[in-house]
């Protein structure tokens, strides 16, 4: 029963990185016709109008002033400037590029665990993480050529992305998953409508932009339930390693539908990020281990 509730949580591991990266390649194949305010505002106002259903469904609303709660404030706030920043990034460099600067997330969300949240972090972890972010340099190129704008700006979708994560954690259990979704997705609506006009303004889309969008929003959510159901089956550090799958999608997407090509410094990049990350959940493995044999030992209180 075990086995089996662990291979379903690596199967919908895989489904939800799949639907990431096709979003992805959706996104990145409208940014040369339509600035980043408007991606953000239509595939924004589609994700909206799919998640209210559920919402409304599952009965999910709460209160308006909800939102001003600190943590789910701040996690709006991070969603809209992750949203920004990868989406900026998608037109100016290669899929693969932004999705191995990507992998680094669990190393960051580990970093700003340890920082803010006063989580433990052995000097193994520590090392990995710092290894980890080696691997992001090497990626972003060493020397002046190397460091672009758009991949800085990767770097800094990492990092909101990672707070966002952090804040998730904060979040009372009194709050459903629908309603912070369906909030987050109608503030960074607004936002992108906000940010048409500053960057660029409005541009007439055609049937195959649209389309395009269209099935980004749809994979958006795939994405997002299935990788809800993911983490909700069997062991996480079994499961948590397949997060990787995503970075071999967003190679093959590159390769066959964008004619990029992997060089050396991406790919040596990507297997330290890669090889870091997958040592940071074998020691937190390692660590939930230790922690339920203690328990264990301890036995049941009278």
């Amino acid at each position: 029963m075990h086995s089996s509730a662990n291979f379903r949580g690596i199967v919908f591991m895989c489904l939800a990185m799949i639907s990431f990266a096709c979003n992805d390649a959706l996104v990145k194949s409208v940014t040369g016709v339509m600035n980043t305010g408007q991606i953000m505002f239509v595939r924004g106002l589609l994700t909206t109008l799919m998640v209210l259903v559920f919402a409304l469904h599952f009965r999910a609303f709460r209160p308006i002033r909800t939102i001003l709660r600190p943590a789910i404030l701040l996690r709006i706030i991070m969603e809209a400037l992750a949203s920004i920043t990868y989406i900026s990034a998608l037109g100016q460099i290669p899929l693969a590029n932004a999705s191995a600067i990507m992998q680094a997330l669990p190393l960051a969300v580990t970093l700003g665990a340890a920082l803010f949240l006063r989580e433990p972090v052995g000097w193994r972890r520590w090392a990995a993480i710092s290894i980890g972010f080696l691997g992001v340099l090497i990626v972003l190129r060493p020397g002046p050529e190397g460091f672009t704008p758009a991949a800085l700006t990767v770097v800094a979708c990492v990092f909101c992305t990672a707070t966002r994560d952090l804040c998730t954690r904060r979040i009372g259990s009194d709050v459903p998953s629908l309603f912070i979704t369906v909030t987050t997705a109608m503030v960074t609506t607004l936002v992108g409508a906000l940010l048409i006009v500053p960057f660029g303004g409005w541009q007439p889309m055609s049937t195959t932009s649209l389309s395009h969008i269209a099935g980004a929003s749809v994979l958006l959510m795939l994405g997002y339930q299935t990788i809800v159901l993911a983490m909700r089956d069997g062991d996480i550090s079994v499961i948590a390693p397949f997060r990787y799958t995503s970075l071999l999608w967003s190679i093959a997407i590159g390769i066959f539908f964008f004619l990029e090509t992997p060089d050396l410094w991406m790919l040596t990049g990507v297997a330290v990020i890669v090889g870091s990350g997958l040592y940071t959940f074998y020691r937190e493995s390692l660590r939930g281990r230790k922690a339920v044999a203690q328990r264990s030992l301890a036995g049941p209180l009278e």
